[in-house]
């Protein structure tokens, strides 16, 4: 038995359909042909990425500081430049501001949900 790594990423969020939208129109995700009800997944590579309703029993605002506290979510894309400047114009939060490193130019916004994404430019 070997377990092989991460291959299916989700976000419990309040509002599916807010969140949905935000992924979408802002990041330029585009949603997978097929998503179960409770949950809307994205067409991302390698790893599928997708925002659902919360699990039973559990509230997203809860959790402190913010939601997903203690997970660094990692997204690439092909001009962090680019999406920065349309996350700032449309006045999404911004944690730590674009800067260069390892993985190319990175900055970090926080989403409808309070959970912090960073973006980078370099695979």
């Amino acid at each position: 038995m070997t377990v092989t790594g991460p291959d299916f990423l989700a976000l419990q969020v309040g509002d599916l359909e807010r969140s949905a939208n935000f992924y979408e129109t802002l990041l330029g995700l585009r949603r997978a042909p097929v998503s179960p009800p409770h949950a809307v997944v994205f067409a991302t590579e390698p790893i599928a990425f997708a925002v659902r309703e919360p699990m039973p029993g559990f509230d997203p605002t809860a959790v402190r500081p913010w939601a997903g506290a203690g997970v660094a979510l990692w997204l690439h894309a092909d001009d962090a430049q680019a999406v920065h400047d349309v996350l700032v114009e449309a006045g999404v939060p911004i944690v730590s501001a674009p800067a260069p490193g390892p993985f190319g130019l990175t900055f970090s916004f926080s989403d409808p949900d309070g959970y912090v994404v960073t973006i980078h430019d370099q695979a």
